[in-house]
């Protein structure tokens, strides 16, 4: 599905986004552009919450929050699968 967004730049931003776009650039236009922006960007935040999530996991280690798991890893992520 695809939609439009019109942005209202300041001069300064369009200027970043015109030097990032067109001839001698990686990006033909400056809708290709700012699309890669935004997906770097959620990539950086998807990323972010998994790290967080890591850290949560190392502070419940520490803090002696753990339960011994005494099931087949393997089993359930083969089910989780199917």
């Amino acid at each position: 599905m695809s939609s439009s967004l019109n942005l209202s730049l300041t001069d300064e931003l369009r200027q970043f986004v015109d030097e990032h776009s067109g001839d001698g650039t990686l990006y033909a236009t400056p809708s290709e552009f700012v699309r890669d922006v935004l997906r770097q960007r959620k990539l950086q935040l998807e990323a972010q919450k998994l790290r967080e999530g890591i850290l949560e996991g190392f502070q419940d280690v520490i803090e002696n929050r753990v339960h011994e798991f005494k099931g087949n890893l393997k089993t359930i992520m083969n089910k989780a699968r199917s």
